[in-house]
C-alpha cells in the first residue's frame, strides 16, 4: 500500500534556513566588527535587496511590470521628512507612519492604473512617478525643486553619538530586509500566494477556478507600495537630505533594481538576493572606471538574458528545482508492506 505525503521542506532548504539564521546573527553583530564604511555598504545592500524583492514580488509573481516604483521610494522619503519636521514625530515612529501613508495612497493609484494592460501599465506607473515628482517639487515647505535637509535635532534624536546612529540605521536596514523577505515568503506560502502563482501561470485558468484576480493583484500592489515606502523613508534617513530628482530617480530606484532581479532570476525568492550580491560586487569592482562600469552592467545583463533567461539562480537550480526558500509542494509515496 502506498501513502502519499505532501511536503515543502527539503534537506537543501533546511540547511539554507539554518545558514540564513546564522548569517543574520553574524550580520546583527556587524557594528562590533565592521567599520563605518562597511556598515553603510551593508546597509545599502540590504535596502537594495528589499527593493529588488518587492519589485520581483510585483512583477515576477503578480505579473505587474512596473517602471515607476521610484514613486513610492520618493514618497516614503518625503513623508518621513514631513512627519519628523512638521509633525514632530520620532524617526522610529515616522517610518511606519510613512509606510501606512504610502499604502493608503497606492490604493486609488492602483484602481486607476489597473485599467491599463501590458506596456501601457508600465508606462502608467512611470507617469504616476513623474506626477509625484512634479507635485513635491512645488511644495516650498519641503524645499521645492532644490530639496531640504533633515534637521540636526531630528538626526540626534535617533541616538546619542554618530557611531550609535550609524549602528541603529544599519540595524533598521537589516531588519527591513528580514521583514520584507519574510513577509513575501509568508504571503507566497499562504492560500493567497498559491492563488497568485496560479494567476501568474495561467490567468484564464485561475479565473475559472474562482480566484478573484483583480483583488489578489490589488492586495499585492498595496502591500508592495507600503513596504517600498518604508524602504524609501530609511534610504533618506541615511542620506539626511532629499530632493525631487534624487527621491524619484528612475535609475537608482527602478533601473538598477530591475537589473538585479533580471540577473538573479525573476519569479524566485533567491534571485533578488543573489542578484543584489552580484550587482554590488560589480559596482565595487568597476565603479572607479566611469562609463565602463555602466557598459559592463549592460553587457552582463544582455549575456545573462541570452544564455540564462531564468537568471543566475535558474542556472544554479537546474532541472532538480532546488529551493532555498521552500515554496513548492512535493508529493512523495511511502510504501507499507504486509497490507
Amino acid at each position: 500500500m502506498t501513502n502519499l505525503t505532501v511536503s515543502r521542506s527539503t534537506p537543501a532548504s533546511t540547511i539554507a534556513m539554518v545558514a540564513l539564521g546564522t548569517a543574520i546573527i553574524i550580520l546583527f553583530a556587524a557594528p562590533w566588527w565592521a567599520g563605518r564604511s562597511e556598515l553603510r555598504l551593508l546597509g545599502e545592500i540590504f535596502l537594495y535587496m528589499s527593493l529588488a524583492t518587492l519589485w520581483n514580488f510585483l512583477a515576477g509573481y503578480a505579473g505587474l511590470v512596473s517602471v515607476g516604483q521610484q514613486a513610492y521610494v520618493g514618497l516614503g522619503g518625503y513623508m518621513f521628512f514631513a512627519a519628523t519636521i512638521f509633525w514632530g514625530l520620532s524617526p522610529l515612529v515616522a517610518l511606519p507612519i510613512a509606510a501606512l501613508i504610502g499604502a493608503a495612497i497606492s490604493a486609488p493609484v492602483a484602481a486607476l492604473i489597473f485599467r491599463l494592460r501590458g506596456a501601457y501599465f508600465a508606462i502608467g506607473t512611470w507617469v504616476v512617478a513623474e506626477v509625484f515628482r512634479l507635485t513635491f517639487a512645488q511644495i516650498s515647505a519641503l524645499g521645492g525643486g532644490s530639496g531640504t535637509s533633515l534637521p540636526v535635532s531630528v538626526a540626534q534624536s535617533l541616538a546619542d553619538g554618530r557611531d550609535a546612529r550609524e549602528a541603529l540605521t544599519y540595524w533598521l536596514a537589516l531588519g527591513i530586509a528580514v521583514v520584507v523577505i519574510g513577509a513575501v515568503f509568508a504571503f507566497l506560502r499562504s492560500r493567497r500566494g498559491v492563488a497568485l502563482m496560479a494567476i501568474r501561470d495561467n490567468e484564464l485558468a485561475a479565473k475559472s477556478l474562482g480566484i478573484d484576480i483583480w483583488w489578489t493583484k490589488f492586495t499585492v500592489y498595496v502591500v508592495t507600495a507600503g513596504l517600498t515606502t518604508l524602504v524609501g523613508g530609511l534610504i533618506f534617513l541615511q542620506k539626511l537630505r532629499i530632493s525631487p530628482d534624487a527621491a524619484f530617480s528612475v535609475n537608482d530606484s527602478t533601473a538598477f533594481v530591475i537589473f538585479i532581479v533580471v540577473i538573479g532570476g525573476i519569479g524566485t525568492l533567491e534571485g533578488p538576493i543573489l542578484g543584489t550580491l552580484v550587482y554590488f560586487a560589480l559596482r565595487e569592482t568597476l565603479a572607479d572606471y566611469g562609463t565602463i562600469y555602466l557598459i559592463a552592467l549592460g553587457v552582463v545583463a544582455i549575456a545573462i538574458m541570452l544564455f540564462a533567461p531564468k537568471g543566475l539562480w535558474g542556472l544554479i537550480r537546474g532541472h532538480r528545482g532546488t529551493e532555498l526558500f521552500p515554496l513548492s509542494r512535493r508529493v512523495r509515496g511511502l510504501t507499507e508492506k504486509g497490507q
